[in-house]
């Protein structure tokens, strides 16, 4: 399925290949394409062509009458090696290869000879241009891109990213959202492999990675490392929770978050569909930091249990005990994931019932 994936995303696309594209003349300094439009002519007669060597010193390709030219060099040096089948090999056996198709040249070597040249040369062309994207797209994994959608079936959208094409499974989405084809989009890249039909690059608008990219996109404190992004914890559609630091006493870093009259973190929400954004200030003390990522809960108590096991447990009162907790638990849930803590949130009361026991 994944090779199905890269074929539909690597179809081949028209494109000028430029003359310092290095990649490609590597590749076509060792290609066949000479050699298997000679060799196909020769199997069934008396020659065929051992070996074939074309110094290429340029990176276009043209098919001409019928014969592969190389055009672009002072001089092409272009030497066979020529053999009856099953003869042993003379020195006299090498020739010029002008002289040797013109010698030997079939009347119908052309239109099937020609369309093995052009295959080889186009196959090679693609790898060039896969590992060119390959290369290209290395350093992206974990980054925030911006494209285009391009194509959609059944399980995926496609998202024209320029070079290439990435892949948005369906269920990558952030629950709820509509997409319309055209649009621009951003994206996370979760993954990029090389698969034998080209790459392979998947994207999501669900992962967690994919707010942090936001921010950091967004609030350019991060990029200058006045603010640091701590930890993201995230319920995709419905709240993310941000742990936010300063390096800088006078900046505070959830303010710088938030923007003037809340426009960062506005424009951050709308790219999430109304998703929630807890912004959490982050702490060194374990207990302090647990208690902020419990917001909007306020007045916990909190005590680390095990420090080994990262057990916590917080005393809340009752009308907070209930916004700790949070809708089916997803409060809770995300302060546990920010914090990397087991959370257990009791009341005074179930504290003194279970002491009475």
């Amino acid at each position: 399925a994944m090779d199905e994936q890269a074929e539909i995303v690597n179809k081949p696309r028209e494109r000028r290949i430029g003359h310092d594209d290095i990649r490609l003349v590597e590749k076509l300094q060792t290609f066949g394409a000479v050699e298997a439009a000679v060799a196909l002519q020769f199997l069934d007669g008396d020659f065929r062509v051992v070996h074939l060597v074309v110094p290429i010193g340029i990176a276009i390709i043209y098919l001409i009458d019928g014969l592969l030219a190389l055009l672009g060099c002072e001089k092409i040096h272009v030497l066979a090696l020529v053999a009856r089948r099953d003869d042993a090999l003379q020195p006299e056996d090498y020739k010029a290869a002008s002289e040797i198709l013109e010698e030997v040249t079939p009347k119908n070597f052309g239109r099937v000879a020609i369309s093995v040249a052009k295959q080889v040369v186009l196959q090679k062309i693609r790898e060039a241009e896969r590992e060119k994207v390959m290369s290209d797209f290395a350093d992206k994994e974990d980054e925030l891109m911006i494209g285009f959608l391009a194509m959609e079936d059944a399980k995926n959208y496609y998202v024209d990213l320029g070079k290439a094409r990435g892949i948005l499974p369906k269920t990558e989405l952030i629950p709820g959202e509509k997409l319309t084809m055209g649009d621009s989009i951003k994206v996370y890249i979760t993954k990029i492999e090389s698969t034998p039909k080209g790459p392979l690059i998947l994207t999501s608008r669900k992962n967690y990675g994919f707010v942090k990219r936001l921010f950091e996109h967004e609030i350019p404190e991060f990029s200058d490392g006045t603010l640091e992004l701590r930890g993201v914890a995230r319920e995709a559609g419905i709240r993310s929770k941000v742990a936010v630091a300063s390096t800088n006493p006078k900046v505070d870093p959830i303010g710088s978050c938030i923007g003037e009259k809340g426009r960062r973190i506005a424009n951050i929400i709308t790219e999430l569909g109304g998703e929630k954004v807890d912004l959490i200030a982050y702490s060194d003390n374990m207990e302090d930091f647990i208690a902020n990522a419990l917001s909007p809960a306020k007045n916990l108590n909190v005590s680390i249990t095990d420090e080994k096991k990262k057990e916590a447990l917080v005393i809340a009162d009752d009308e907070n005990l209930s916004l700790a907790i949070g809708k089916k638990g997803i409060n809770i849930k995300l302060a546990s994931k920010l914090t990397k803590h087991t959370i257990n949130i009791k009341t005074l009361a179930d504290i003194n019932a279970e002491i009475n026991k």
